[in-house]
């Protein structure tokens, strides 16, 4: 199965693995599952390191190297995921999540939040 990792969980797997659920590290370990990061969150990280966030102190491109290290597919921004999120409910105000639904949605893979709000979302999302 294929599954897109929303930013927090991607910060947990690369330097808080203990957050991870058993159920998130099983679909993280399973070699069958083909695990997507997406430029958005590079994007936020960034962004929020710079703004100096504790929870973002990261380096992106240590970061970026390690998923592609550990067999992560990149997938960019494309114009289609922009325009997807019209429409979408109010339901998350952060850009960066609701541009990873709207690649979820147009690539047909399964978003994993642990986004409560986030989860609210029909669609392909799941809450880990």
């Amino acid at each position: 199965m294929k599954f897109l990792l929303d930013t927090q969980i991607l910060l947990w797997a690369a330097g808080q693995p203990e957050r991870l659920s058993p159920v998130l590290r099983g679909l993280l370990e399973d070699p069958e599952n083909e695990l997507l990061f997406s430029a958005a969150s590079l994007w936020e990280i960034s962004i929020k390191k710079g703004l100096g966030r504790e929870d973002f102190r990261v380096e992106p491109r240590l970061l970026r190297q390690a998923l592609f290290d550990n067999g992560y597919i990149e997938l960019p921004i494309t114009s289609e995921h922009a325009v997807s999120i019209d429409g979408l409910p109010p339901l998350h105000k952060d850009p960066f999540d609701r541009l990873l639904l709207g690649q979820a949605l147009s690539e047909g893979v399964t978003l994993l939040t642990a986004d409560a709000q986030l989860a609210r979302y029909p669609g392909p999302v799941r809450r880990v």
